[in-house]
């Protein structure tokens, strides 16, 4: 149900098409309005992915690729919500996505872990892991 945009009020009657749009009278305070198109909504998750991605050090493009969401979306989201990550010169992530098997085969070799911090965040059926490691001189 729509509500009018002025006062909020559901009590809205349809009032005409103007420019092949629907019309609407809100009855409680007089306001006449069209409702627009809202666009493709993309899903809060994958918003709240993007951003966590950006956090952890990838480019917009990487992240592009591995959630399929434009990497302009992930710009404005960073913009929109004034999304800050530390600049850190002695460390780089690495990111793998794996199966939930291949995951559990990763943490076996404890040898990999050794001087390095890791985070796993779920994509959908499988996972990512992003490893950073002190840049070696």
């Amino acid at each position: 149900m729509k509500n009018c945009p002025q006062c909020n009020s559901d009590k809205i009657i349809k009032s005409g098409i103007v420019n092949s749009k629907q019309r609407y009278q809100c009855k409680k305070c007089n306001y006449y309005f069209t409702v627009n198109k809202l666009g493709k909504q993309i899903d809060n998750y994958y918003v709240t992915k993007a951003l966590q991605l950006y956090l952890e050090g990838l480019s917009y493009r990487e992240i592009e690729r591995i959630l399929g969401v434009s990497h302009v979306s992930i710009m404005n989201w960073v913009k929109k919500y004034k999304v800050n990550r530390i600049k850190q010169t002695d460390y780089h992530p690495t990111y793998k996505i794996l199966n939930h098997s291949e995951l559990a085969d990763y943490f076996k070799n404890r040898e990999q872990l050794k001087g390095a911090g890791v985070i796993i965040t779920e994509l959908g059926d499988k996972y990512m892991l992003i490893k950073w490691e002190r840049f070696r001189e």
